[in-house]
């Protein structure tokens, strides 16, 4: 399958409390009652749900739209809008090297997306360093030596040692060797485990001092099936280490992908780029986000 397909499939939980309401019937008030559980259940939110629903009945009267299926058109073209600001490429020429670091609560699945994004960025032929930055856990440094064994990508590593220090040592080596992108895994936290969440901040100001900017993205990996949890991650991960972007995984095993909604609309006055979703464990499964694919998907209409 091509990824639209998977990521169709992935929203396939999401999607089919939809899918009942655009079959057949009218267009009526129980018809909107209906929408507004859906979208509600698909975890949108109340407040993105209401406006939403307020642009459909305006859309609804000013073209006359008589079908549902005319209505699920026109709910893929609201759910593109408010989508279309966090539709943002992931820029890997900014600097040399291209400092990323990545921040997650624990099984999100951070050192896995690392694993996939070495994998697409050795497709745009740019060159990577991974710093092992979990000195917490033993797995997650052998399951990132495994990533670059596999994309013939060094990782620096210390054993129990300061992830401060790791990802100094890896920043200056990515600098000394030219390399193009450097990339800090780092433990994963829950947002109330302030000494761990300040901790975060120690790591990136590290970076710093190994180069000026550094880093250049800081990237939360956000489990989609995290549902409503997933904003008040963002709000406290960005409180501590000032985030840049996200990458929402695991959009296959969820009924509440509509949560990128959520989060795009509750930043509409700065959005944060959504730079890649996933859909499946697979290294390919992991794919720049395109707002009228992931809302065609979601609505069930087919790739234009």
């Amino acid at each position: 399958m091509g990824f639209f397909s998977r990521l169709k499939q992935g929203l396939s939980r999401t999607r089919v409390n939809l899918i009942g309401l655009f079959s057949g019937g009218v267009v009526d008030e129980d018809f909107f009652e209906e929408l507004e559980e859906s979208l509600i259940a698909a975890d949108i939110g109340y407040g993105p749900t209401t406006t939403i629903l307020q642009r459909l009945r305006d859309t609804v009267k000013l073209k006359g739209l008589k079908t549902p299926e005319q209505v699920r058109i026109a709910l893929r073209d609201e759910l593109e809008r408010i989508l279309l600001p966090a539709q943002q490429p992931l820029s890997i020429d900014t600097a040399k090297p291209m400092v990323m670091m990545m921040a997650g609560v624990n099984g999100a699945g951070k050192t896995t997306t690392i694993g996939k994004m070495s994998k697409w960025l050795a497709a745009q032929n740019k060159t990577v360093l991974l710093a092992a930055a979990d000195t917490f856990r033993a797995a997650a440094r052998e399951q990132l030596a495994v990533w670059g064994e596999r994309n013939r990508i060094e990782v620096i590593t210390q054993t129990g040692g300061d992830p401060a220090a790791v990802v100094f040592d890896a920043v200056s080596a990515g600098k000394a060797r030219g390399t193009d992108v450097v990339i800090a895994d780092t433990a994963g936290r829950l947002p109330t485990q302030t000494n761990l969440m300040e901790e975060l901040g120690r790591i990136r100001r590290a970076q710093g001092k190994a180069m000026q900017g550094a880093p250049h993205e800081v990237i939360l990996v956000v489990d989609g099936t995290n549902g409503q949890n997933a904003l008040a991650q963002v709000k406290t991960f960005d409180a501590f280490a000032q985030l840049t972007g996200l990458i929402v995984t695991k959009l296959d095993g969820t009924a509440k992908g509509g949560v990128l909604v959520a989060i795009t609309a509750a930043r509409a006055d700065k959005p944060l780029p959504i730079y890649f979703v996933g859909v499946g464990e697979q290294i390919d499964d992991l794919q720049p986000f395109n707002a009228r694919a992931f809302a065609n998907a979601l609505v069930g209409l087919d790739e234009e």
